[in-house]
């Protein structure tokens, strides 16, 4: 490289992990244990894990959650105000009170966010990796978000007007064709978002005020359980004995680990202080 030629400076990637305390379906949700981890720290195992990742976030209005997101390797730089954590709150919100801090305190604001909810644990490192790439190699795309195949089609659910069904989609097709009739092999194929991960350019979402812009490109992933009801902790749990989350999981043990080794030497500590005085 020439001496005048400046090296590329590689785009900021922060993961963003939103957990607020307050849950209806399951109370505490996002401490709630799975495999002797708590939920939350699925997400954070993952984020650590992907190589395109250099700061893993924690977005919460809760202390305990914190405290917890912090032995699991986050950073949690600033605490989410009440007002941005009710059940109506929406995540641009959040995404917005995050931007804002990096830039009035740390004067920069991360390129991109990538946003993991913490209601989907069970997620493939590879698939995160791949979503963020398309996301830094798309120039055009406001953001990337994942979506999986929507079975039956979309095009066979309708709304009613009135007292009257009205199907969605008529505009993909010609005046007066039934193509609620069709058979849904005939049909274009449709597709629903899951959470599984979503890439947000920082510049679109604070500039248009749209979280995920004009411009989102999908991310087809594999169909995964999403945490809302206790009995979906017990889904989780079965699927993530498949070998495919061998990465995640280990990583988790280490964390539990160097926690415990932690706590140890903290309590060694307080018995020779206890000794000497």
């Amino acid at each position: 490289m020439s001496p005048l030629q400046a090296k590329p400076i590689k785009p900021l990637v922060y993961a963003l992990i939103g957990a607020r305390g307050g849950s209806k379906g399951i109370p505490g949700k996002n401490l709630a244990l799975i495999l002797g981890h708590p939920l939350i720290a699925f997400s954070i195992a993952a984020a650590k894990l992907c190589q395109h990742i250099e700061r893993v976030i924690v977005s919460t209005d809760d202390e305990k959650i914190a405290a917890v997101a912090r032995r699991y390797g986050a950073e949690v730089p600033f605490m989410r105000p009440k007002e941005l954590a009710g059940d109506h709150s929406l995540d641009i919100e959040f995404f917005r009170h995050s931007a804002e801090w990096f830039e009035e305190h740390e004067n920069k604001t991360p390129d991109f966010f990538v946003h993991l909810r913490p209601t989907v644990p069970t997620r493939e490192i590879r698939y995160i990796d791949e979503a963020v790439s398309e996301a830094l190699n798309d120039k055009e795309a406001d953001s990337v978000r994942s979506i999986v195949e929507f079975s039956p089609p979309a095009f066979k659910l309708l709304t009613l007007q009135g007292p009257y069904c009205k199907f969605f989609g008529g505009e993909f097709f010609k005046p007066n064709e039934e193509f609620f009739n069709y058979p849904r092999q005939k049909l274009p194929k449709t597709f629903h978002v899951n959470g599984y991960v979503d890439i947000i350019r920082s510049e679109s979402f604070l500039k248009s005020g749209l979280l995920y812009g004009n411009k989102m490109r999908g991310f087809v992933t594999p169909s995964v359980p999403d945490v809302d009801r206790p009995a979906d902790l017990k889904l989780v749990e079965e699927e993530l004995q498949n070998l495919k989350y061998e990465a995640l999981i280990d990583s988790l043990e280490h964390s539990s680990i160097k926690m415990a080794k932690r706590k140890a030497k903290i309590s060694r500590q307080k018995r020779t202080l206890r000794k000497e005085a």
